[in-house]
C-alpha cells in the first residue's frame, strides 16, 4: 500500500483528527487515513492510483482546515477581536457579580442549629453556590468551557451530558466513600498539608485552562494537561477517549470527595460521627446531591452559547477561572508545610497560661488577631456557632494543629517557641487570622496593662494586637478587651479619624478618604450587616493588610501611620483584592 503525507494547519485535538479522517476517507482511491494533530500531518494510504490532490484539498477544507505546514504560534495574540472579546467578557462578568451581590446571592445560608439529613442536603445547596463553586465549580467551568470551545460542531445536549455523568459520579462516589468513613472513622481524611498541595495543583490547572480560554497567548493553544499513560490505562481512559469519556467524567466526579472544601470536610466529620455505613452514605450522598444544582448550572452555561456570543462567553469565563485559580493557589499555599504537633512534655512544662477567646461562625473568625508571649502556654478557646461551615475546619500549620470544630466551646493548646507571626486559617485558607508572639514582658504586651487593670479584676497583663483578640496571662479567665475601647483610650492628639458604615446594600459609605502622611490614622467601620462570600472581609492595601471579617454589630478599627513612601492612592478591598473604596495619602 502506498501513502502520501499531507500537512494540515489548524488542528489542535483528537476531535480535529476524527473530523479530517472522516472527510479524507471519502476521497475516491483512499483506503486508510491516519491523522496526528501534534505533528500537523495526515498519512493518506492508497492502492495503485494516486488520489486527486484537488479532492484531498477540498476534503480538508470541508473539515474546516487548510493544507499547509503547521503554523508556529506566537506568545502574544495580535488579533484585535481577541482583546475586544476579553473586554466585553470582563464587563459582563463584573455586571453579573454586582447583580448577584445586590440580590444577596452570596449570602445564602442554612440553619445548622440542629443536625439531620435535611441539613446535609441544605448545606450541599449552599456549598454548591459558594466554596464548592469556587473550587470544584471553577474547575468544572474551565473544563466545560474549553470542551465547548474545542467542539463547536456538537449539540448543546452533547456538551451538557458530561456534567450529568460528573455529578452522578459525585453523588455515587460521595455516598460510597461516606459510608466507608462512617463505618471505619476518619482514617482516610487527608492532612492539611496534602489538602493545601491539592488546592494549589487545582488552582494551577484552573489558571492554565483560563489562560487558554481567553486566547491572548496563542502558544498555549496546543498545550494540554493529561494523565500519565499508566494512570489513564488503569482508569480505562485509553488514547481514543483521553479527551472525554463518560467513565472518566464519572470517576472524576467521585474523586472530588478528597478535594479540600471546608463544607465537604464538615459533612465528612458528621458522617464519621454516625458510626454507620448506611447513615454515612446517606449524609454524603445528600450533600453531593445538594451541590449538584450549582455545578449543573455551571455546566449548562457552557453548553448553550454559539458563534460570536460563545467567544465572549469563553473570554469572560477565562477571566473568572483565572481569578478562582489564583484564589485557590493563594489559599492552598497557606496550608503547605504543616509542622509537627507539639509533644505533651512541651505543653506540660509550660506552667504559665495565657487564655484567648474567639468565635467561629459561617463568616469566619472574630477576633482573628491575638498578641501572646513567647514560652507561655496559649489556651485558645473557640466558640463554634456553625459547625457545618467552611470556617469550622481550623488549621495552624506551624504547630501541626488541625481540628474540626464542634458546636460550642473547643479548646486548643500550644506553646509559642519563637517570636513573630503564627498564621491560622480554615482548611481552604479562605478565612484567616494570626497570633503575634512577643518576648515575655515586652513593651508590646505591657503597654496596655493599665487598660486591662481598669477593665477586669485579677492579676496579669493583656496584649491586644491590631484590633484583634486579647491574651490574658495567669489567673482565672478574664473578659477580652474591647479593641475599640483600647484604641480610644490611647488616641494620639494628632490622630486623623475617618469613618464609614458597611451595609449589604451599599457596601461601605462613604468610600473615599484623604489623610496626611506621618500622622496616625484611625479608620472606623460601623458594620450593620454580615458580609458575605468573597466580600465578607475588609482591608486596606499596603496600609492595613490584615483582613477583618464584616460581622453585624461589630465596629472594626484599623490604625496605621502612612509613611512618605506611601503617598498616593490605596485601595480598600476584600481579602481577595476586589476594590470597594480608596484612601489617598497626601503630603
Amino acid at each position: 500500500m502506498n501513502k502520501i503525507r499531507v500537512p494540515i494547519r489548524g488542528m489542535h485535538c483528537r476531535s480535529c483528527e476524527i473530523l479530517v479522517e472522516g472527510k479524507l476517507k471519502k476521497v475516491p482511491g483512499v483506503s486508510k487515513v491516519s491523522v496526528n494533530h501534534k505533528s500537523g500531518q495526515a498519512e493518506v494510504f492508497y492502492g495503485n492510483s494516486l488520489p486527486s490532490g484537488e479532492l484531498i484539498k477540498k476534503a480538508v477544507a470541508d473539515a474546516g482546515y487548510d493544507i499547509g505546514q503547521k503554523d508556529k504560534l506566537s506568545w502574544l495574540s495580535t488579533d484585535k477581536e481577541v482583546y475586544l472579546n476579553l473586554i466585553k467578557g470582563a464587563v459582563i462578568l463584573l455586571i453579573l457579580y454586582l447583580i448577584a451581590n445586590q440580590f444577596g446571592l452570596f449570602k445564602l445560608g442554612i440553619d445548622t442549629s440542629n443536625s439531620g439529613l435535611l441539613v446535609a442536603l441544605g448545606v450541599g445547596l449552599v456549598a454548591g453556590l459558594s466554596t464548592c463553586m469556587a473550587l470544584v465549580g471553577g474547575l468544572v467551568l474551565g473544563l466545560s468551557a474549553r470542551h465547548a470551545e474545542l467542539h463547536p460542531e456538537i449539540s448543546a445536549k452533547q456538551k451538557f451530558t458530561p456534567h450529568l455523568y460528573f455529578n452522578l459520579g459525585r453523588i455515587v462516589g460521595f455516598a460510597f466513600l461516606g459510608g466507608i468513613i462512617g463505618l471505619l472513622g476518619s482514617a482516610f481524611r487527608p492532612s492539611p498539608g496534602v489538602l493545601g498541595f491539592m488546592t494549589v495543583i487545582i488552582g494551577g490547572v484552573m489558571m492554565f485552562l483560563g489562560l487558554k480560554l481567553i486566547e491572548v497567548f496563542p502558544i498555549l493553544k496546543d498545550k494540554n494537561i493529561s494523565l500519565p499513560t499508566s494512570i489513564a490505562k488503569a482508569l480505562g481512559l485509553n488514547k481514543e477517549q483521553k479527551e472525554y469519556s463518560h467513565k472518566g467524567a464519572f470517576i472524576t466526579g467521585a474523586l472530588t470527595f478528597f478535594l479540600p472544601c471546608g463544607f465537604t470536610q464538615a459533612m465528612q466529620l458528621y458522617a464519621v460521627s454516625t458510626g454507620s455505613f448506611f447513615m454515612g452514605a446517606l449524609i454524603m450522598g445528600l450533600f453531593a446531591t445538594g451541590t449538584s444544582l450549582g455545578l449543573l448550572s455551571i455546566g449548562g452555561l457552557a453548553s448553550v452559547f454559539k458563534g460570536r456570543t460563545a467567544k465572549i462567553f469563553f473570554a469572560g469565563t477565562g477571566i473568572a477561572v483565572i481569578l478562582l485559580g489564583w484564589f485557590n493557589i493563594a489559599n492552598g499555599s497557606q496550608l503547605i508545610g504543616l509542622g509537627s504537633a507539639q509533644s505533651a512534655d512541651v505543653l506540660n512544662n509550660a506552667t504559665d497560661v495565657q487564655e484567648v477567646r474567639m468565635t467561629q461562625s459561617g463568616s469566619g473568625y472574630l477576633p482573628n488577631q491575638f498578641t501572646v508571649e513567647k514560652g507561655k502556654k496559649v489556651r485558645w478557646i473557640i466558640n463554634s456557632t456553625d459547625q457545618f461551615s467552611c470556617a469550622s475546619s481550623l488549621v495552624m500549620p506551624k504547630y501541626g494543629i488541625s481540628q474540626s470544630l464542634q458546636k460550642g466551646e473547643n479548646i486548643i493548646e500550644f506553646v509559642p517557641t519563637e517570636t513573630g507571626e503564627i498564621p491560622f486559617s480554615c482548611s481552604m485558607g479562605m478565612y484567616r487570622g494570626k497570633f503575634i508572639v512577643v518576648d515575655a514582658g515586652s513593651a508590646s504586651v505591657g503597654s496596655v496593662s493599665n487598660v486591662a487593670a481598669a477593665g477586669s479584676a485579677g492579676s496579669g497583663t493583656c496584649g491586644v494586637g491590631g484590633g484583634g483578640g486579647c491574651g490574658c496571662m495567669g489567673g482565672a479567665a478574664k473578659k477580652p478587651i474591647d479593641p475599640v475601647a483600647t484604641n480610644a483610650a490611647a488616641t494620639p492628639a494628632n490622630e486623623q479619624l475617618i469613618q464609614t458604615v458597611y451595609t449589604s446594600a451599599k457596601d461601605i459609605s462613604p468610600n473615599k478618604f484623604t489623610v496626611k502622611k506621618g500622622q496616625p490614622v484611625k479608620f472606623e467601620i460601623d458594620v450593620k450587616d454580615n458580609g458575605s462570600g468573597c466580600m465578607s472581609s475588609i482591608m486596606v492595601q499596603s496600609l492595613y493588610n490584615q483582613p477583618q471579617p464584616l460581622i453585624a454589630g461589630n465596629k472594626i478599627v484599623m490604625t496605621f501611620t502612612p509613611t512618605a513612601d506611601q503617598v498616593g492612592d490605596h485601595l480598600i478591598t476584600c481579602a481577595m483584592g476586589v476594590p470597594r473604596g480608596i484612601i489617598t495619602v497626601t503630603n
